[in-house]
């Protein structure tokens, strides 16, 4: 059987963090391109992987007949536009999160998967993470009973990525710590919960410790190769935010930088029969009660990689049609919830979400 011959678009952090490697690890796979912007880059994984090719430009293969599927691992201004071409080309994408960075392009994406019957896949990996699948079996399962509120905590003290770069420039990146960590709490809370539909947002996002770039104190700064002193910062550092659905109600406060030294990243599950403390891309605690005692229990599980897993399945749809728990269908449902906090915060009322 041939192999599955893919291109990596993007040959970032993310690529070779995450993507590259579990495609390297698939024996039915051969990465054929490594394609991005800055050719040093492409010229480096050609090097470090021993194969594929290196391009600067993803127009030279977008029609390349070999080429089955690709990973979209650019910054979020990207991401709809090369979706798009590939779907229209007749390829499979896999595209790193949020799917878009407003949506009208999550539901062009959406429109345009639909209407190639092409697998689009979108890198909410959390939804691969073994805990997180644990989890959503006891919901579904009714150990918790009725889950009516989650809430969430993704802050850190002072830690705003790559600032005056892409990722505080909003026509850019699309927004701030909503944006680059909410979407992974908010997503995994709809996967948690079933997918409910959302009904209604309300939330403020706020633009405030890094506006005064030149003199902004951090205690750590991750993409700090992309940051530019002399450039944008426009997005938001914090917000705060709750969202009605179909199922519980969502409450979150998140933050790149808060002037609290407090570092939390974790997901509380409140159901009327237990509830559980997930902390995030790690293991939870569930709380209950049994035969008139108070009950803590901490669980243990074998873990897998879950790149790899998302990996894996996204290889094993391509092959098979199916659409999995990443297909874009799910991610456009998280990217009404982005669109309609940050719509809430601009007009300071509650959204209405169709």
């Amino acid at each position: 059987m041939s192999k599955i011959k893919v291109a990596v678009i993007g040959c970032g952090n993310i690529a070779n963090a995450s993507h590259i490697p579990a495609y390297m690890k698939h024996d039915e796979v051969e990465i054929k391109y490594f394609c991005d912007i800055i050719p040093e880059r492409a010229e480096k994984c050609v090097e470090k992987y021993g194969c594929g090719i290196a391009v600067a430009d993803y127009h030279d293969f977008l029609n390349d007949p070999e080429i089955d599927a690709v990973s979209v691992c650019t910054h979020n201004d990207f991401h709809s536009i090369i979706s798009i071409d590939f779907l229209k080309a007749g390829k499979h994408v896999m595209c790193e999160k949020p799917a878009a960075r407003i949506l009208s392009e999550a539901l062009e994406m959406q429109k345009v998967a639909h209407e190639t019957g092409k697998i689009l896949n979108i890198g909410v990996v959390n939804r691969f993470n073994t805990y997180v699948m644990k989890i959503r079996e006891l919901i579904e399962n009714g150990e918790l009973g009725e889950v009516y509120h989650v809430y969430a905590s993704f802050r850190k003290h002072r830690s705003i990525p790559g600032i005056g770069g892409d990722f505080t420039t909003k026509a850019k990146s699309g927004g701030g710590a909503l944006i680059d960590w909410g979407v992974h709490f908010i997503d995994l809370i709809m996967y948690c919960c079933g997918d409910p539909k959302p009904i209604s947002a309300s939330g403020e996002a706020f633009c405030k410790l890094g506006k005064d770039i030149k003199n902004y104190v951090y205690t750590g700064m991750w993409a700090s190769e992309t940051a530019d002193m002399n450039g944008t910062y426009d997005v938001d550092d914090s917000v705060v935010g709750l969202v009605r659905t179909t199922g519980p109600v969502i409450s979150f406060n998140g933050a790149w930088a808060q002037n609290i030294g407090e570092d939390e990243m974790f997901i509380d599950f409140m159901g009327d029969k237990a509830g559980i403390r997930l902390q995030y891309c790690s293991d939870f605690q569930i709380w209950s009660v049994k035969n008139g005692m108070l009950t803590e229990t901490k669980v243990a599980a074998k873990e897998t990689v879950m790149y790899e897993n998302e990996i894996n399945d996204f290889i094993r749809c391509i092959k098979t049609g199916d659409k999995n728990q990443q297909y874009i269908d799910y991610a456009v449902e998280t990217s009404k919830i982005l669109q309609a906090i940050y719509d809430s915060s601009d007009s300071h009322s509650e959204i209405r979400i169709s």
